[in-house]
């Protein structure tokens, strides 16, 4: 009997280690959960400068908007050159910043156009265990295996006009990596088999709702969500004309909520079984262009734009660019007029608010109780959770940023135009 529990004990000490291990993983853009929030107990850092708390400061050549992904003790991010005919994924070692793979991963003699703020490696890739995908819109996209840098798979094929450069980041669903694609020309959503990068499933956008649309208007660059509705997952993708709901094991549309002309960038998110989501542009008879946070139920079928499945409407400026964080039901958000909003996710009424003086591109994140925004101009300003504001910190690096960071263990990791950071408790 003694010895049955020292093995058990020394069982459940490797599985705690194991799960902490799990934990300080932050596989996605915004995070393992696609929601910007850390559910460990950390002591990420507050306070912070080009030579306080800073772990490691290394430079990445080349440009790139894509967050940092990691897994375990690697950090991985995508970059290309300038005029995009290149296209790399980047390790780094987690502890010291070390690089351990630098892979050019596509190469092309020509490229295509790219908005001035955008780069040709914005995506963010998405890791699991063994295997990181790369995704460079219509560049092609890659799966590598993390242990020695080898690609199992790629593609080149998954092409659109993006006309302002790519944006929209891979998500992983079971032995799925799933894409949003919406060019000018051409838009779908792709579900590719992970281990072969073969397709499984592919679905048109509602082309009788996009030939509306000016060809400008109907790309995007959103990431979608994955939510479970009465035991069912559903895939949240949204768009310049039409937020859809899919069924993730057949690609077949469940819902649909119409209202836009073009595109915004935020991605959909959820919280206790509501989909939040921006909608596209809305041009009025009179006045000027706005865009709607809406609230969903998700339970819906068919055409919900005008039923009681829609709970409320929150108007809000054309672009906006981050998505919103929400946390025990209160929702924060910076929209293009640099106003930063704290709103009730289940009435949709303003809490708060507050006018900023910076740009903020960076979408916000989670731990510990504060919340962590980050301006183009490299200030990342820390708030206490909760319904009244209450700012912690303000904290400067040098160089821009619009790549939303990672938090990992304690440290957060911030990429600038020119370097990666890990901000920690030295």
């Amino acid at each position: 009997m003694r010895k049955l529990i020292i093995v058990i004990t020394a069982l459940l000490i490797i599985s705690a280690g194991s799960l902490k291990s799990q934990n300080t993983n932050w596989s996605h853009f915004r995070g393992s959960n696609l929601d910007g929030i850390s559910r460990e107990e950390l002591i990420v850092p507050t306070k912070w400068d080009d030579s306080t708390n800073v772990i490691w400061k290394v430079p990445v050549s080349g440009k790139g908007w894509s967050s940092p992904v990691v897994w375990g003790d690697q950090v991985w991010l995508t970059t290309a050159t300038t005029d995009g005919k290149q296209m790399f994924g980047v390790c780094l070692n987690k502890k010291t910043g070390k690089e351990i793979f630098n892979l050019k991963l596509f190469e092309s003699a020509s490229t295509y156009s790219k908005h001035d703020f955008n780069t040709y490696a914005t995506p963010t890739p998405c890791i699991e265990q063994g295997f990181v995908y790369f995704h460079f819109g219509t560049s092609g996209t890659a799966c590598v295996k993390t242990k020695d840098g080898s690609v199992a798979w790629k593609r080149t094929d998954l092409n659109c006009e993006h006309v302002q450069g790519p944006a929209s980041s891979p998500i992983i669903y079971k032995n799925m990596v799933i894409l949003h694609i919406e060019g000018t020309d051409i838009q779908y959503i792709i579900a590719l088999d992970k281990a072969t990068g073969k397709t499984i499933w592919k679905t048109d956008r509602p082309k009788e709702l996009y030939d509306k649309l000016k060809p400008i208007g109907k790309k995007a660059y959103i990431t979608p969500i994955v939510v479970n509705v009465n035991g069912r997952d559903l895939l949240i993708s949204n768009g310049s004309a039409v937020c859809i709901a899919y069924d993730l094991l057949t690609g077949k549309e469940v819902w649909r909520f119409v209202q836009g002309e073009d595109s915004t960038i935020s991605m959909p998110v959820s919280d206790n079984g509501i989909v939040y989501f921006y909608t596209g542009f809305v041009t009025p008879a009179d006045g000027d262009q706005y865009s709607e946070l809406v609230a969903i139920d998700p339970s819906g079928t068919g055409d919900i734009t005008s039923t009681p499945y829609v709970k409320w409407r929150f108007r809000e400026p054309v672009l906006q660019l981050l998505t919103p964080l929400i946390k025990d039901g209160l929702i924060y958000t910076i929209n293009t007029k640099n106003q930063f909003i704290c709103i009730d996710a289940a009435t949709g009424t303003q809490v708060y608010t507050r006018r900023m003086t910076a740009k903020y591109n960076s979408s916000p994140l989670y731990a510990g109780g504060n919340i962590y925004f980050t301006s183009v101009a490299g200030e990342t300003t820390v708030m206490k959770e909760g319904r009244r504001l209450d700012i912690v910190s303000r904290n400067k690096i040098e160089g821009e940023v619009y790549a939303t960071p990672a938090i990992t263990g304690n440290n957060i990791i911030i990429r600038t135009a020119d370097n990666l950071y890990c901000i920690g408790q030295k």
